[in-house]
C-alpha cells in the first residue's frame, strides 16, 4: 500500500468527521437550547439550608447544562411575598417556587399532604413514599388541577415543638394561646384551645417580640438559633409532632415544565432529588451543636407530656375523620399515607428503633 495515499484518505476520512460534527451542531443547540427561569422562595436568605436548597438546584442545572438553563433565585419578599410563591408559579409569573406545600391549605387541605400532617410520616418515611411509595405520582395528580408540578426538594428532619413565653405542662396551658404554626397543625391546635396564626418565616420573631403572638414553632436548633428566638421566648418544646419529616418542594408551572427538552426535565428532577437528600444531611449534621448553644444561652428544653400528645393525636385523628368524610382527594392521599407508615413502622421498630435505642443507652453511658 502507498503509505503517502493511505494518510491522504485518513485525513480526508477525519475532515469528514470533522465536518459532521459541525453539521451537528445545530441539532445540538435546539436540544439544549438558551432558557432563563425565575424560582420565587418562601424562605428568607439568612436561613443559608433551606433557602440554599434553591440555590444549590439552580448551580445544578447550570453546571449539568453548561450555563444553557439558568435559574435565577429570588429569597422571599424580593418578588413575591413567601405565601404566595405557588399562586405565582401557577399563574406563570414566574416558572418556579422553592415552598412547602401545607402553605396553600385555604385552597384545599389536601395540599397539607405535600409537606406533613400531626403525627404523619417521619422523615425517612415521607422521601421513601414520595419515590418508592407512589406519593409524587399521587401529589402530583391533585397539583394538576392547579396548572402546578412539583418535586421533593428538601426535609428538615423532625422539627422542634416551638417556643413558649411559658410553661405548657397541662393540656389547659395551651388553652388561649396564639401561636404561629402552619399546614393542618393549626386545626388540629384550635381543637385544643390555642389560636393559630400563619405567618412567614421572615415575619415570626417580630410578632413574638411584640407579643403578636405566644409561641411560634419554626423548624429546628439551627435555624431557630439563627432567628433569635431564644431572646424573647424561654421555653423550647420537643417533638414538633406536626411535622415528622416535612418535605420542602420545588413548583413548577405545569406548562412550562412540560414544554422543557427531555434532558432539562431530567436535570432538573435530579437536581431537586440532589438537593431534597443534601438538605436533611445538612440539618442533621448542624442541629446538635445548635442545640448546646441554645440551652448555654439560657434555653430551657422541655418535652411535651404523653398526656398532652395523647389529646392532640385524638384531635388529629378526628380532624383527618371530618376531612376524609367530604374530600375525596384528601382521602385518597391520607389513606395512602396511613397505609405506608403503618407496615413503615413494623419494620422500623425490628431494625432501626432497637439499634438506636440501644446506641442512645451507650451514648447515656458514656461508652459511645
Amino acid at each position: 500500500m502507498n503509505r503517502r495515499k493511505f494518510f491522504q484518505q485518513a485525513g480526508a476520512a477525519g475532515l469528514g468527521a470533522a465536518a459532521s460534527v459541525t453539521l451537528a451542531a445545530p441539532a445540538v443547540a435546539q436540544e439544549n437550547p438558551k432558557i432563563t427561569w425565575k424560582l420565587t422562595s418562601s424562605f428568607p436568605k439568612s436561613l443559608d439550608i433551606i433557602f440554599g436548597a434553591a440555590e444549590e438546584i439552580a448551580r445544578s442545572v447550570s453546571e449539568a447544562t453548561d450555563g444553557n438553563f439558568t435559574i435565577q433565585t429570588f429569597a422571599a419578599g424580593e418578588i413575591i411575598p413567601p405565601l404566595q410563591a405557588a399562586d405565582a408559579v401557577a399563574a406563570g409569573t414566574v416558572e418556579m417556587a422553592h415552598t412547602c406545600c401545607y402553605y396553600y391549605i385555604g385552597k384545599d387541605p389536601t395540599f397539607a399532604l405535600g409537606t406533613a400532617t400531626p403525627f404523619g410520616l417521619n422523615a425517612r418515611m415521607t422521601n421513601a413514599w414520595f419515590s418508592a411509595g407512589g406519593g409524587n405520582g399521587m401529589i402530583n395528580e391533585f397539583l394538576a388541577g392547579y396548572n402546578l408540578y412539583a418535586l421533593p426538594a428538601g426535609n428538615t428532619g423532625a422539627q422542634m415543638g416551638g417556643w413558649y413565653r411559658k410553661e405548657i405542662k397541662t393540656i389547659d396551658d395551651l388553652k388561649g394561646l396564639k401561636m404561629r404554626i402552619a399546614g393542618l397543625a393549626g386545626e388540629v391546635m384550635s381543637k385544643v384551645g390555642v389560636t393559630p396564626q400563619q405567618i412567614a418565616g421572615s415575619d415570626v420573631y417580630a410578632a413574638l417580640e411584640k407579643g403578636t403572638i405566644d409561641a411560634t414553632e419554626f423548624v429546628g436548633p439551627y435555624d431557630d438559633l439563627k432567628l433569635g428566638f431564644y431572646k424573647v421566648a424561654k421555653y423550647y418544646y420537643y417533638p414538633a409532632w406536626w411535622e415528622g419529616g416535612p418535605a420542602v418542594h420545588a413548583f413548577f408551572n405545569k406548562e412550562k415544565f412540560e414544554g422543557l427538552p427531555e434532558n432539562y426535565k431530567r436535570i432538573l428532577t435530579d437536581a431537586c432529588a440532589a438537593a431534597n437528600a443534601s438538605m436533611l444531611a445538612k440539618y442533621d449534621t448542624q442541629n446538635a451543636a445548635a442545640l448546646r448553644q441554645l440551652v448555654a444561652e439560657g434555653t430551657e428544653l422541655r418535652a411535651f407530656g404523653s398526656d398532652i400528645l395523647d389529646v392532640c393525636h385524638k384531635a388529629a385523628l378526628e380532624t383527618y375523620a371530618d376531612l376524609s368524610a367530604k374530600n375525596p382527594a384528601f382521602k385518597k392521599i391520607y389513606d395512602s399515607q396511613k397505609a405506608f407508615q403503618k407496615d413503615a413502622y413494623l419494620w422500623a421498630q425490628i431494625a432501626e428503633y432497637s439499634f438506636d435505642t440501644y446506641m442512645m443507652i451507650q451514648q447515656r453511658q458514656g461508652t459511645l
